[in-house]
């Protein structure tokens, strides 16, 4: 394999999160170069910039939601989604080498981390104090450092494994089925090949806040029986009343129901940004209703000609 058939990837660091986890599941890994980040926009900025090839960051989790700063990242433009990836998250709490676990009084790790282990934490250590870290890696690294402000991390395996800590408690989060969904970030290209079983992005912005907004959006969908798959209100930060709106649908932008549903935005809404049509990383085939294929928008194309032509 030649040097320059290698990609440099970005991913949410230091090495040991779940980032990088999901980075690794990517086909031809062998020839990609992983570079942690301290931060989601700092590997969003590397693809934007150049320096990354593209930037794996967290999009959404099954638990707590949507990721704010990567939503509001990819609504700024100038990138695309390539691809997804789900990957089952599980935690533990991790520390030095003979720490006990009523040792534990300061704990550190991601707000996410944090909310899905609440209920374990309340009732094993429910004087330990919770500090935020900007990822459960760098939680895990700053335990592992001498003279550490803390005493335990909650992080996956994977970073006890990296920054050499044991297992004090395995298996702690509070929904065992928790999911969080990835995103692989690239510069803005053209999408890959319809698949039968694809998802599109993009972010839509309403013209003014007034009864109906929402509706207008999503009738734009329903009209045309688009499936939505998620869909958040994110402040614009241009004042209150001021909101986008993230979705995620069913569909690619090459069929005609997908591709009508956004010039029907377009017209509405002050700025649709289109983020990419991509495969679902479930693989699920989509189910069209009745009349909503892409014949069936031919077959009323081609009537409309005919009645415009007089032969109706």
């Amino acid at each position: 394999m030649t040097e320059a058939a290698r990609v440099r990837y970005a991913y949410l660091g230091p090495a040991g999160t779940f980032t990088e986890a999901a980075l690794r599941t990517l086909p031809h890994i062998d020839r990609i170069d992983p570079e942690p980040c301290a931060t989601v926009p700092a590997a969003l900025d590397a693809v934007r910039s150049g320096a990354a090839d593209g930037a794996v960051v967290p999009i959404e989790n099954s638990v707590e939601g949507g990721v704010p700063v990567t939503l509001d990242e990819l609504a700024g433009g100038h990138l695309a989604i390539t691809r997804e990836i789900l990957l089952p998250v599980s935690f533990a709490l991790l520390a030095r080498p003979g720490t006990q676990l009523a040792d534990c009084k300061r704990i550190s790790t991601h707000p996410h981390a944090a909310a899905q282990c609440r209920r374990w934490l309340a009732d094993n250590l429910p004087q330990a104090e919770v500090t935020l870290a900007s990822s459960t890696a760098a939680a895990a690294a700053a335990v592992a450092e001498d003279g550490s402000e803390f005493d335990a991390a909650v992080a996956p395996r994977i970073a006890g494994e990296r920054y050499r800590l044991e297992v004090l408690a395995n298996e702690i989060e509070d929904n065992a089925d928790a999911v969080t969904r990835f995103v692989l970030a690239t510069r803005p290209a053209a999408p890959g090949p319809v698949t039968g079983a694809d998802k599109t992005s993009l972010v839509a912005f309403i013209r003014d806040d007034h009864p109906g907004a929402l509706l207008e959006i999503l009738d734009e969908f329903a009209v045309r029986g688009v499936n939505l798959t998620r869909i958040e209100s994110r402040p614009t930060g241009d004042g209150i009343g001021r909101y986008n709106f993230s979705i995620d649908c069913e569909g690619h932008v090459a069929e005609a129901r997908v591709g009508e549903a956004l010039m029907g935005l377009r017209r509405v809404c002050a700025e649709v940004r289109f983020l990419g049509s991509y495969p679902r990383a479930d693989g699920a085939r989509i189910h069209l209703r009745s009349g909503t294929a892409d014949a069936d928008f031919r077959d009323a194309a081609d009537w409309l000609a005919r009645v415009r032509e007089g032969r109706g």
